[in-house]
């Protein structure tokens, strides 16, 4: 038994609708969440930049007692997972495995589609994954830049989203994949107007909840369970303006937050 807290952090808030999903599937674990909200987005830096960015993200959880670490951001985990799991001595997972993984057992055609931002799609993180595991599975992205914004409005649920969402995704409908990776951690929240739109045929992957299941894997595997029955805790930091991690995260995680404490965060 370990009653340490799970670290988890993001270049913004986006990151919530991952420890939305661990909250359900790990009820009884404290989590602390920073989000790095000076510096987003990261999709924009070079990879050194994302990798420094993401030491000095992890060093500030380790100085929380952290006994695990998710790397609840697209960009990041592209970028950086490989070179600080080698580089710290703690269960570390991002977010991109998790989703091609279950992508790849969910297709039948071996056409998948994957959603996210810009940078996230230019990237070619999940083509790497998903090939990596299944090299004759062919894919179709689309960047949907405006999601982002929709979700932070807190319009997920309006004919705006909707419109958007017929013109960003009318091709997946006539295109014979039958799996759609939702590949940025604010889409999950779009995940009903999506699916809407695509149709029932095409199964939504959510990474956020994928993540979720391998980080509950990884902690009982490495006996890091907390006790039950424990009343869990959640703990808030920011790089900044507080004011609006808190408003626009608990439309995120559809609770209270209470308080967000800002951190400097180039002091590590």
């Amino acid at each position: 038994m370990d009653k340490r807290p799970i670290g988890v952090f993001d270049s913004g808030i986006g990151g919530l609708t991952v420890v939305k999903e661990i909250m359900e599937v790990l009820p009884d674990e404290d989590i602390i969440y920073f989000g790095d909200t000076a510096r987003v987005p990261y999709g924009s830096k070079s990879k050194e930049t994302v990798i420094k960015y993401t030491f000095q993200c992890i060093r500030f959880l380790l100085e929380k007692g952290v006994k695990a670490i998710v790397i609840a951001c697209n960009t990041a985990s592209a970028a950086s997972l490989d070179v600080v799991q080698q580089s710290f001595d703690l269960p570390i997972v991002g977010v991109v495995e998790p989703g091609a993984v279950t992508a790849c057992k969910m297709t039948k055609s071996k056409k998948i589609g994957i959603i996210g931002t810009e940078a996230t799609v230019s990237s070619g993180a999940y083509e790497r994954a998903i090939y990596n595991i299944d090299n004759n599975v062919k894919m179709i992205l689309k960047a949907c830049p405006l999601f982002v914004p929709i979700v932070e409005e807190g319009w997920q649920d309006t004919d705006i989203a909707r419109l958007t969402a017929e013109k960003y995704l009318g091709d997946f409908k006539n295109s014979d994949i039958d799996a759609l990776v939702m590949a940025c951690t604010h889409y999950p929240l779009l995940e009903k107007t999506i699916e809407e739109v695509v149709g029932k045929d095409i199964r939504l992957v959510n990474p956020a909840y994928e993540t979720a299941k391998v980080l509950e894997k990884m902690i009982n595997s490495n006996g890091l369970k907390n006790e039950r029955p424990h009343k869990a805790e959640y703990k808030y930091y920011a790089s900044d303006n507080p004011v609006k991690f808190k408003k626009v995260g608990e439309n995120f995680l559809s609770k209270p937050i209470g308080w967000v404490e800002k951190v400097d965060i180039e002091k590590y």
